[in-house]
C-alpha cells in the first residue's frame, strides 16, 4: 500500500486579511496558525505547506485575558543566556511593538523546525489597518464559528 501525496498548487493560494481589533490574542493565534498549516483545506498533510497568507491588522487592538495583562513576560535571549533583566512584561512589550505578541503566539503554535520558519514567512503582521498587500486581494476571513 503506497501513501497518498497531494499536490499542492502554490499558485492557488490565498491570502486572508483578520481584523485584530478586540479578538482574545490565544484565540487569534490559534485560527492564524491552522491557516498558515493549511488545517482548513482537504487537502492538509501534515509534512507539507499547504497553507495560506495572511495578513493581521489592527495588532495593537488584541486583547488578553485573566492575569497575562500583569504577569506575563516576554523574554529576549542575548548570547544564549536567560537572564531576568531581559524580561519584558507585557504592559511594557505592547506599545512598543504589539506585532510582537502577535507573532510569538503563532510562533508557538505552529511545528519547530524548517516547516515551521517556512510557514511564519506566510504571516504578515501589521500595527494600524493599513497594509501593503493590497494588491494580492486578501479576503476577509469567513466566520465559520470563528470569535473575532
Amino acid at each position: 500500500m503506497k501513501t497518498h501525496l497531494p499536490k499542492v498548487n502554490l499558485d492557488q493560494r490565498k491570502w486572508h486579511i483578520i481584523d485584530a481589533d478586540g479578538a482574545v490574542l490565544g484565540r487569534l493565534a490559534v485560527q492564524v496558525a491552522d491557516i498558515l498549516r493549511g488545517k482548513n483545506k482537504p487537502v492538509y498533510t501534515p509534512h507539507l505547506d499547504a497553507g495560506d497568507f495572511v495578513v493581521v491588522i489592527n495588532a495593537e487592538k488584541v486583547r488578553v485575558t485573566g492575569k497575562k495583562e500583569t504577569a506575563k513576560e516576554y523574554m529576549s535571549l542575548f548570547r544564549l543566556e536567560r537572564r531576568a533583566r531581559n524580561t519584558e512584561p507585557l504592559p511594557r512589550c505592547a506599545p512598543k511593538n504589539p506585532e510582537k505578541l502577535i507573532l510569538h503566539a503563532v510562533k508557538g503554535m505552529i511545528p519547530k523546525n524548517r516547516l515551521g520558519s517556512q510557514l511564519l514567512t506566510k504571516l504578515k503582521v501589521f500595527k494600524g489597518p493599513k497594509h501593503p498587500h493590497a494588491a494580492q486581494k486578501p479576503e476577509p476571513l469567513k466566520s465559520r464559528g470563528l470569535i473575532f
